[in-house]
């Protein structure tokens, strides 16, 4: 294992199946109790987190919200809409729809 908290495709990283990107983001976030969502905060609690990004690329939590400047989230559609529109920028998403 790397010098990562907890394996990133192990069950705490993955639920003991691989997970990518966004996936591995919501499933630390309780949607009745986390929203709104304060961006700081949370990657203060989990910016070690690994995040898989494909077979190969393993980043931080901290990595993938690194150049969101909103500061708070009021729903999952508007995290996931800032969350995918910069792991756009960063080449982080490797699939667009037609």
């Amino acid at each position: 294992m790397s010098d990562w908290p907890h394996d990133p495709d192990g069950d705490e990283g993955s639920e003991g199946r691989r997970k990518y990107g966004q996936a591995i983001v919501a499933k630390k976030i309780d949607e009745d109790e986390d929203f709104p969502l304060a961006r700081d905060e949370f990657v203060e609690e989990y910016g070690d987190d690994p995040i898989r990004i494909d077979y190969e690329t393993v980043v931080s939590l901290e990595e993938v919200f690194d150049g969101i400047d909103q500061t708070e989230f009021e729903d999952f559609p508007e995290l996931h809409k800032a969350l995918g529109q910069n792991m756009r920028e960063k080449g982080y998403w490797f699939y667009e729809l037609a």
